[in-house]
């Protein structure tokens, strides 16, 4: 098998593991139905996961609290799904593993290379150039 037939077959692994975690947080969740946070937190909600929406300026989401932080959520999610600019991806990295976090999914536009580098470097199960709302279709 090639380098890259393993590698892929890794990534294909880790997808499906993240798409078997019933318990998500999305960092970057939106009060906007049209943005990619609040499209991402309606479909895993509406999938069955117990989802917690994470953004620090806002209270509420499709009727839901919404928290400051991971740090503030009442339970360690299976995976943190990251749909804020890459400028912040690398705070959301650090503190997803401060809290014991073992996977991390950066949704296209959220990746860095020093993000998708630094998670990896923390030991967090990283996910990056892919879509959840594309990746769960044949798993939820």
């Amino acid at each position: 098998m090639t380098a890259r037939a393993e590698t892929t077959t890794d990534r294909r692994a880790l997808i499906a593991e993240c798409v078997n975690e019933r318990v998500w947080a999305v960092v970057g969740a939106s009060t906007d139905p049209a943005k990619w946070g609040n499209r991402i937190y309606r479909a895993l909600k509406e999938s069955g996961y117990r989802v917690y929406p994470v953004n620090p300026r806002a209270d509420r989401i499709d009727g839901d609290p919404c928290y400051p932080s991971l740090a503030d959520l009442p339970e360690r999610p299976g995976v943190v799904d990251v749909v804020v600019p890459p400028k912040l991806g690398l705070a959301v990295a650090e503190e997803a593993a401060r809290a014991g976090i073992a996977r991390i999914w950066f949704q296209p536009g959220a990746e860095s290379a020093e993000n998708v580098a630094r998670a990896r470097e923390l030991g967090l199960k990283t996910v990056a150039d892919a879509c959840a709302l594309v990746e769960r279709k044949p798993h939820w």
